[in-house]
């Protein structure tokens, strides 16, 4: 935990930003795998943990946005729990860490609502993305499930984002030692990755630097031979020889701060001609897109110029044809490049994604609906304090050239002949996190090895 009075600040100002009423933060529970006593890894609501700290299930969190105070309300464990579990620490003295001295039980917060609401006062609460938690709101608030995204306070999710969108110095420390870890993810797999090791095998070394750094990972690891499908968690491959191989890995600190990042490397020694040239298309994209890094720049705009930057590099090799500007507004270059530049990121992998993206990455700006640019979550003009991540690539989706090759779709700007030749290629990415600063922006963590010289260098390390 952050000292208790960066907690105390934290709630200070939400009360002053939302009006008057009281403020839920719902802690998450166990989750359980098969059943009850075996659960998943816990991890606490990031909103909860945002302004409580308290990593510990069943807590749920009030702020009462008139009179500024807080108050923590759980059940203390009794000595049925402790026997399995060994002495705990009760409710009121984790709440005294955050700087809150007023508690109680799950029964008294069921009074304190039922006070707020016959004295007609607003009860805000967030989005909430787990089902424990819609069930909480419908035996407390009376809300339906169907209910809970239309009931949730905006003004509670703008208070919430004002703050969160904003790195303080001791969130960057926090977020820097989970990159760290992360580029040391990225580094094992390079230097292990070679023909006969399966991608399970590579997955699992990745996930155990995570977990023995007193952490875990950020989100579900990808490391795969099939780096077309954006969002694969198979790991039942073997490597072969002339294969490329991508690893989209993040570590999360004990505390829950996220890396994320994202390398792509041959099985083999060194790239094929044909996989250096798609890998340099897709890095002058990456540099172009981290040169435009600065306050005041909408990152929609950066996105565009990455953009353009593919589609000049898959004309110049053949794929691509026709006038650049005209292609990518017509969005041609999602047949390459079909998803986002990158994203917000802190707490979240994809930071306060549960809160709208409309709000935490576009400011309530409108945002596209063209296939590729659609998927872009983050639009709004850069400011000091955002961190954020850098990631385009370039990917050979079969289903999709053969989908528009059918539909003759943007004939005028794609060779489809071309791409035919390529359905096997698979796809690359690099991906960094940065912050953005009063001036420009700084490379988070660690520097990952990502020209063409310097992964072949590090790949010699795997034979």
């Amino acid at each position: 935990m952050f000292s208790k009075n960066t907690y105390i600040k934290r709630r200070q100002q939400l009360a002053q930003d939302v009006d008057k009423g009281l403020l839920l933060f719902i802690g998450n529970t166990e989750s359980p795998m098969n059943y009850a006593d075996n659960t998943y890894r816990f991890r606490q609501d990031s909103n909860f943990l945002y302004f409580f700290g308290l990593n510990h299930p069943d807590l749920v969190g009030v702020v009462d946005a008139e009179y500024g105070e807080s108050a923590i309300y759980g059940d203390d464990y009794t000595i049925d729990h402790i026997v399995w579990m060994g002495n705990q620490p009760t409710i009121a003295q984790r709440a005294t860490t955050c700087g809150v001295q007023q508690t109680g039980t799950t029964a008294e917060l069921l009074k304190t609502l039922e006070k707020a609401k016959a004295a007609e006062r607003p009860i805000h609460f967030l989005p909430v993305y787990r089902g424990e938690s819609k069930i909480k709101l419908l035996e407390w608030l009376s809300i339906q499930p169907s209910e809970v995204k239309e009931k949730a306070s905006l003004e509670l999710v703008l208070a919430v984002i004002k703050q969160r969108n904003y790195k303080s110095a001791e969130e960057i420390v926090e977020i820097e030692k989970a990159v760290n870890t992360t580029v040391d993810m990225h580094l094992a797999a390079m230097r292990m990755a070679r023909p006969g090791i399966t991608e399970a095998q590579i997955a699992a070394e990745v996930e155990r630097i995570a977990l023995a750094e007193d952490g875990g990972i950020s989100f579900p690891v990808i490391a795969t031979i099939n780096g077309q499908t954006l969002h694969n968690h198979y790991h039942g491959n073997t490597l072969k020889e002339g294969q490329l191989f991508l690893l989209d890995a993040g570590a999360e600190t004990s505390m829950g701060y996220a890396g994320d990042m994202s390398s792509t490397f041959p099985v083999s020694k060194t790239f094929t001609p044909r996989q250096k040239d798609i890998y340099q298309v897709a890095l002058n994209s990456h540099e172009k897109a981290i040169s435009m890094l600065k306050p005041g720049v909408a990152f929609k705009e950066i996105y565009l110029e990455s953009a353009r930057v593919v589609m000049q590099g898959m004309k110049d090799l053949g794929f691509a044809k026709g006038n650049i500007d005209d292609a990518v507004m017509c969005g041609a270059h999602a047949m390459f490049f079909p998803c986002g530049l990158g994203h917000m990121m802190g707490l979240d992998v994809h930071d306060m994604e549960d809160l709208g993206e409309q709000y935490v990455g576009y400011h309530n700006e409108a945002k596209s609906t063209q296939f590729g640019m659609k998927s872009l979550r983050l639009g709004r003009k850069l400011e000091p304090g955002f961190v954020l991540t850098i990631e385009p690539g370039i990917y050979f989706i079969p289903q999709l050239i053969d989908k528009w090759k059918s539909e003759k779709h943007l004939t005028e700007f794609l060779n489809f002949d071309k791409l035919e030749e390529y359905k096997d290629f698979g796809g690359c990415r690099n991906e960094e996190d940065f912050l953005i600063t009063g001036q420009g922006y700084r490379l988070l963590g660690k520097p990952l090895p990502k020209t063409i010289e310097d992964v072949e260098q590090e790949r010699l390390k795997a034979f």
